[in-house]
């Protein structure tokens, strides 16, 4: 009964309130899960005698990172939607085979991203940016995090599907367990047992493991709405190809991320050298710092316009993309423009050099010049997500990174040297912003219509 009036508060609970209720745990999950990551680095960054340039070849380790949670995107927040429309239906048989086909991909990407860049892990490095001074750092850290994979892929992946039945305050304590548990041993592994990077990367793995427990033991349980059975997660192709379609955006979002990693690190080491791919490491936890809060809205408000989809409630879908839409501004406007006005907020937090905080100072309010405006994207790009709408969102993932950043980070530096590079980004960010914007106006309008079509035949 319990599980019942959980499920049906998304298509009934007034809608203010809801947002508030799964938004803020998803915030704060979000912004805990990304403490893994940037925790590890200003610990790094503090090391006495070595810390920026530890931390710099952990920056080249980012792209790896990004591909293996790029992975796990693709069949949680592929699937996560999917489940949601099918929990507004009342179809809770093919809910779960959803989550079991989503979770044995999960396995699958985990045993084959492990073993491929374990292998391969130096020439990737050097080609990621790394430099004979930097390479080992980058190799003691990714070494250590490759073995943990999977638990990153469960924990990261499976995690959708709790907040996506609604329970956004369980999808966020099993976020909370981790990262607690990360920050305590982080200076214990690094300082306290002198293991360095070593010991970074140790604590995450360690970290991720208890949240991936966490969410497996929930999803197995009665507490669960859509729960994780062992015989529903033999894939099936048609339910593969119905998660791969919608998935393919937020995999395209992320992984593109670690192709941008590649391009910006590389292209900073030929034009400028270890000290601009410094600064590169820095911008990038700060972008996800700005970033982060404006996807955990979107995480937790998208399970609504789904749910109200699958239920064809199509007053209550176009009020709360309104709402988020106008929260994901503030958000991008306000955390932005902290990075503009006065960047050495951001990165005082990550070194104690002079150098490299004067020069991160320097080039920071260029490169996020763009993304103020960012969380207008992030709305409609949640909303096609929530929507089901796998080919637009395959554009728009496809567009900022792929079709605009990495060519423009080739071309400008030609002209502007290591600079150019800088200024991609905000080129990049305002194009796709407003390309994203007209193209929602268009399919929302016909996906609005198509819902009124939709509930004529079932009252007919």
């Amino acid at each position: 009964m319990k599980r019942e009036m959980n499920e049906e508060r998304l298509g009934t609970a007034p809608l203010g309130r809801l947002m508030v209720s799964l938004a803020l745990p998803a915030v704060a999950a979000q912004l805990i899960n990304v403490l893994y990551n940037i925790v590890d680095r200003i610990y790094i960054g503090h090391i006495h005698g070595y810390g920026d340039v530890a931390l710099t070849g952990v920056g080249v380790t980012f792209p790896i990172i990004m591909l293996i949670s790029a992975f796990s995107a693709f069949a949680g927040m592929g699937g996560a939607p999917l489940a949601s429309i099918e929990l507004g239906k009342r179809d809770i048989r093919k809910a779960e085979l959803i989550l079991g086909n989503s979770a044995g991909m999960i396995v699958l990407f985990s045993v084959v991203l492990m073993v491929g860049f374990t292998v391969f892990k130096t020439p990737v490095l050097y080609a990621f940016g790394a430099s004979e001074v930097t390479i080992g750092y980058a190799e003691s850290y990714i070494g250590i995090y490759l073995a943990g994979t999977i638990f990153v892929q469960v924990a990261v992946g499976l995690n959708t599907f709790i907040s996506g039945q609604g329970e956004s305050k369980v999808a966020m304590l099993s976020v909370v367990i981790g990262a607690v548990l990360n920050i305590c041993l982080d200076p214990l592994l690094i300082f306290a047992l002198d293991m360095g990077v070593r010991g970074a990367a140790l604590a995450t793995v360690i970290s991720q493991a208890v949240s991936a427990a966490w969410v497996l033991r929930f999803l197995t349980s009665n507490r669960s709405v859509m729960r994780l059975r062992t015989e529903n997660m033999r894939l099936k192709p048609d339910i593969v190809k119905r998660i791969g379609s919608l998935g393919i955006s937020p995999f395209i979002m992320q992984s593109t991320e670690s192709m941008v990693g590649i391009t910006l690190n590389s292209g900073l080491q030929n034009y400028g050298g270890d000290l601009y791919v410094g600064t590169m490491s820095i911008m990038t936890s700060i972008m996800q710092l700005i970033l982060i809060p404006v996807q955990g809205i979107s995480q937790g408000v998208q399970p609504i316009i789904s749910y109200s989809y699958g239920a064809r409630d199509k007053e209550r879908v176009k009020k709360t993309f309104m709402r988020l839409l106008a929260s994901g501004l503030i958000g991008t406007l306000l955390l932005g423009g902290v990075a503009v006005l006065v960047p050495k907020v951001y990165a005082g937090i990550f070194t104690s050099n002079e150098e490299l905080i004067s020069l991160t100072c320097q080039v920071m309010p260029v490169y996020f010049l763009g993304i103020t405006i960012f969380g207008l994207q992030s709305a409609c790009q949640s909303t096609f997500l929530a929507l089901g709408q796998a080919k637009v969102s395959l554009f728009i993932a496809l567009l900022r990174k792929v079709f605009l950043l990495i060519p423009l980070a080739v071309v400008f530096p030609k002209f502007m040297g290591v600079m150019g590079i800088y200024r991609a980004e905000p080129v990049a960010d305002i194009i796709s912003v407003v390309t994203t914007c007209v193209l929602f106006a268009i399919t929302m309008r016909r996906v609005l219509r198509n819902m009124n079509d939709d509930l004529k035949e079932v009252k007919n």
